[in-house]
C-alpha cells in the first residue's frame, strides 16, 4: 500500500521522527499499528482518566426536568 502526503506534511513528520529518534516510516507504521490495536477508535479513553469519570458520571444524572444543561447551571450562577 503506498500513501501519498503533502510535502509540509513529509517535513513535519520528519521533524516528529528526528525528535523520537526513529525514520518517518517507522513513525506511520507505529502510528497506524496503535490505531488498529484501539479499533480504529480515534477517541479512545483509558480508564480511569478524568474523561472516562466524567462520562460514567453523566451516564448516571438524570436529565433536568426544565431542560437546564450543566452550562446552564454554571452561567446562572455567574450572573
Amino acid at each position: 500500500m503506498e500513501v501519498h502526503f503533502t510535502p509540509e506534511q513529509e517535513a513535519r513528520l520528519a521533524q516528529i521522527a528526528a525528535s523520537a529518534g526513529t525514520d518517518p516510516e517507522r513513525l506511520v507504521q507505529d502510528a497506524v499499528s496503535r490505531l488498529l490495536e484501539r479499533g480504529g477508535s480515534r477517541r479512545a479513553v483509558p480508564p480511569g482518566s478524568v474523561v472516562a469519570e466524567m462520562r460514567a458520571i453523566r451516564a448516571r444524572v438524570k436529565p433536568d426536568p426544565e431542560g437546564w444543561t450543566t452550562r446552564d447551571y454554571v452561567n446562572y450562577g455567574r450572573r
